[in-house]
């Protein structure tokens, strides 16, 4: 089997490069070991809980004992299924802020500032505003991604925002648009009901351009005379080689990137070679500068039964079912994340730290709801930890996963900033807006007050957000750091590129799902030669940023 490309992975940015690659008239392949993405738990939004804890749809992966966090190994979901972890993912839309691009920029990654990725973000939307007003100019309408908001016709939902406005911070139309800080509505990857993953927006398409999809395990990139010219893969038992006739490239995520990459003789060398890989490449930097969001679920019980837990029960998920079977409408019609807000943690700070993911539920991603039934919780945490950590091999067995350690809360700072983001939650939720509903709270809960009594909370309760990234760094050439140029082609090979959200440089401040898809476009562009026009337009920034937390 041969094609011009071959692309691993069948996720958020193997998708979009697969399409806009067949679009282009070229042949490509797309290597995907997982399965299909029909079925009632990806595409009903409401069922978010399901897909990451089923092995089916998810690699399974934990991370090794994480030491400041009391030794608690933590579930790390990547989608191992059509759509990738866009089909498994909370299908919140975040483009991050301009600010995170021009970090990028100044950090080395030559033509990703933000004027170079807004015209990307904006080619890949079909945005809808769902009659809460936004940014037009800012937005794309006509790209293949369908971007909605909710309803917000939950008294809870609509406290938060007005709760926001009150603790004097401001209310924003479009936090994806001129204006991220603030509270307002989330935006979410739902249409009509669906999911709205990368599967359907490209993979569908490219698939009717002509591109293929096999389903099969990498084992390792395959070089001759120096170039990247295929993958090997394990296929209905047997290996072969998937030949690409121009280049390979890996779009496999943050986790399963510098894993193919140092099974493929990538990577730092003397790790390479405790597991008896030929070096091909010593770049130390492949799997390293790992980075995620830490967030905790700060917890109130609701004095009304106002919550979504009135459907917690046998009966009332199956009628919550029917209704989205019968109609895509209900209330598993959306992922029920429905508003937000995105805040500084205090002055000198230029753009927004710290997000809140609003929920009117007190549960766990692991769909377990609290014992006390109605409740909401606001899911917050740091957007730019200095923690760094890595993913390294276990062994030179592709079929083994490898170790991944985070380092959480490494960095004295991360304590200091996760402190300041329960106190602002709690300052939120004490505000008028949620008198008529406002129990007592559950998480951390309310005795907990102390520098020392937050800490222990946060190493008790603190989870991931799900959003590694950072793994196969892009820089310049010449930093001994960095694993794939600007153009995201592996340094050091031929015929080899990396596109996902292991090449970010630092983490967007918010779900990395849309900037995964960005980095799809944008990629693909460079593989054939093109790029489109900057967009110069400028972001808001608080006047005041230098002396006012708000």
């Amino acid at each position: 089997m041969q094609a011009d490309y071959v692309v691993v992975g069948a996720g958020s940015a193997g998708c979009a490069i697969a399409y806009r690659l067949a679009e282009a008239g070229r042949s490509v392949t797309v290597i995907e070991h997982g399965g299909s993405d029909w079925g009632p738990f990806i595409n009903m939004p409401g069922a978010l809980s399901y897909p990451m804890n089923m092995a089916m749809y998810d690699w399974g992966y934990q991370t090794e004992p994480e030491p400041h966090l009391g030794g608690r190994r933590l579930a790390c979901p990547r989608g191992k299924v059509i759509g990738g972890s866009s089909s498994i993912n909370g299908m919140i839309y975040v483009r991050g802020h301009a600010r995170d691009y021009d970090h990028w920029r100044d950090q080395g990654a030559d033509g990703w500032g933000y004027a170079d990725v807004l015209p990307y973000f904006k080619r890949m939307e079909c945005w809808h505003d769902g009659g809460h007003g936004g940014d037009p100019a800012w937005r794309g309408t006509d790209g293949p991604l369908h971007v909605t908001r909710g309803l917000r016709d939950n008294p809870l939902v609509q406290a938060f925002v007005e709760a926001g406005r009150q603790a004097g911070y401001p209310v924003t139309g479009d936090y994806n648009g001129q204006q991220q800080e603030g509270f307002g509505a989330f935006d979410r990857t739902i249409w009509q009901g669906e999911r709205w993953s990368a599967a359907k927006a490209y993979l569908r398409p490219a698939k009717a351009l002509g591109a293929q999809v096999v389903r099969c395990l990498a084992q390792r990139v395959v070089f001759r005379d120096g170039r990247a010219a295929g993958v090997e893969v394990l296929r209905k038992g047997r290996r072969e080689v998937i030949e690409a006739g121009r280049e390979v490239i890996v779009a496999a995520g943050a986790i399963n990137a510098p894993k193919l990459l140092m099974l493929s003789g990538i990577g730092p060398a003397a790790h390479l070679a405790e597991h008896g890989i030929e070096v091909r490449a010593d770049r130390p930097g492949v799997g390293q500068n790992l980075q995620d969001h830490l967030e905790m679920y700060i917890q109130m019980a609701a004095t009304q039964p106002v919550s979504l837990a009135r459907y917690w029960s046998l009966w009332g998920k199956a009628w919550v079912g029917l209704q989205w079977l019968l109609a895509r409408k209900g209330p598993g019609a959306s992922n029920q994340f429905e508003s937000c807000g995105f805040i500084r943690s205090q002055a000198g700070i230029d753009y927004p730290d710290v997000q809140f993911h609003f929920l009117p539920l007190a549960v766990r991603y692991d769909g377990q709801v609290a014992a006390e039934g109605h409740g909401f919780q606001a899911h917050v945490g740091p957007m730019r930890s200095l923690s760094r950590g890595a993913v390294t091999l276990a062994s030179s067995d592709p079929g083994e996963a490898p170790k991944i350690l985070f380092n959480y809360m490494s960095h004295p700072q991360d304590w200091e900033e996760f402190r300041t983001c329960i106190r602002l939650t709690r300052e939120v939720f004490a505000q008028d807006a949620f008198a008529p509903y406002r129990g007592k709270e559950l998480q951390p809960v309310a005795d907990a007050q102390s520098d020392e009594a937050l800490d222990e909370a946060i190493r008790e309760h603190t989870e991931s957000a799900y959003h590694p990234c950072g793994t196969c760094r892009m820089g310049r050439a010449d930093d001994p750091g960095a694993v794939v140029d600007p153009q995201g082609r592996v340094i050091g090979v031929e015929g080899l590129r990396v596109a996902d959200s292991s090449i970010f440089p630092r983490i967007t401040n918010g779900n990395l799902n849309a900037p995964s898809i960005m980095v799809g476009e944008k990629i693909a562009d460079h593989v054939l030669g093109r790029s489109l026009p900057a967009d110069n337009a400028e972001p808001w920034i608080h006047p005041n940023w230098q002396n006012a937390q708000r």
